[in-house]
């Protein structure tokens, strides 16, 4: 037999439970931290410590040393694991809505990451450059940069950057780029050398003179062909009849010389960025020679944004030093 409750008599409101009172460890948020409550809120939105800590430019010990503290302090588990995903528990998903709420109220500033524009000749983008530039990224998910290509010497005159690395047929810096910057620095000399595949072709029948390319396919990126220092090469170009490709990518360029048993001008670190390309010196009697140079924007604003991308480029030549000897 089911029993019944009693009936609240007669014009008497009916009975209804207490409403549970506000958790009281949430009268704390107010005390958390800005920063702190920055690093729970990025944590919970990405669902990976090693995630928000690329957001939020700061190592991943630190950002978990600074959430175990919170945790301390608040005397609640904000954070559980299920599988190999991170996901809030209770408390933390309440944590979250409160200070999601804090947040609206006080309607607290998004800062804003400066723009930081780096403008870089092709090929040093791509052989030297590039990966250390991911690298970056990966540290410091936060950053705002924009990556311009330089393909030639007009690509070069219309940019405008903070940080820009060029390439120059003389020992000088001119011509650089058409706006004041400080004093150019000279991070290293390239020597320009045909290249061919090992895959396609054995130590003793390399060509070892120009006439030796008449049984090869000649591959040229297209910019080159208005470079002076690079003339010796030019002219052996100009002049087949057949055989020959020109192309305007330069990573198009690449693959031609690494698929497509094609021989190339490329700078002489090429075999130790890839090991299965070769040189092939004594073709061409000149000597082909240009100068990679560094500079920065004369009215740059954020100093020390720019001066981190400024380090990073330095680093990576100055690693990098036994390709340029």
């Amino acid at each position: 037999m089911a029993f019944l409750e009693p009936s609240a008599p007669q014009g008497a409101a009916p009975y209804r439970e207490p409403m549970a009172p506000r958790s009281a460890w949430l009268a704390q948020a107010g005390e958390i931290e800005p920063e702190v409550a920055r690093y729970f809120l990025v944590s919970a939105r990405c669902g990976c410590f090693m995630q928000a800590a690329r957001s939020l430019n700061i190592k991943a010990t630190l950002l978990r040393k600074r959430l175990a503290q919170l945790e301390e302090q608040l005397r609640h588990s904000l954070f559980t694991y299920q599988g190999n995903g991170l996901v809030l528990s209770r408390d933390g998903q309440q944590l979250q809505a409160h200070l999601v709420a804090l947040a609206h109220e006080r309607r607290l500033p998004v800062v804003e990451q400066p723009l930081i524009r780096l403008a870089v000749a092709e090929p040093i983008l791509h052989d030297i450059l590039g990966r250390d530039l991911i690298a970056l990224l990966r540290r410091n998910a936060s950053v705002r940069l924009e990556i311009i290509s330089l393909d030639s010497q007009l690509s070069l005159q219309a940019v405008d950057a903070d940080v820009v690395l060029w390439l120059s047929d003389a020992d000088g810096p001119l011509p650089g780029p058409s706006f004041p910057t400080e004093p150019p620095r000279a991070l290293a000399r390239l020597h320009y050398l045909p290249h061919i595949a090992k895959r396609y072709s054995r130590l003793t029948t390399r060509p070892d003179s120009v006439e030796d390319l008449d049984d090869y396919m000649l591959v040229q990126w297209q910019p080159d062909v208005r470079v002076d220092a690079l003339q010796p090469w030019n002219r052996v170009v100009e002049q087949r009849l057949a055989a020959v490709v020109q192309v305007q990518a330069y990573s198009l360029m690449l693959e031609m010389i690494r698929c497509g048993a094609c021989i190339g001008l490329l700078p002489h670190y090429m075999s130790s960025f890839d090991r299965g390309l070769v040189a092939l010196p004594g073709l061409l009697a000149e000597s082909m020679q240009r100068q990679v140079w560094l500079a920065v924007n004369a009215r740059v604003q954020d100093v020390e944004a720019v001066r981190m991308v400024v380090e990073l480029i330095v680093g990576t030549f100055e690693g990098r030093r036994e390709w340029f000897d």
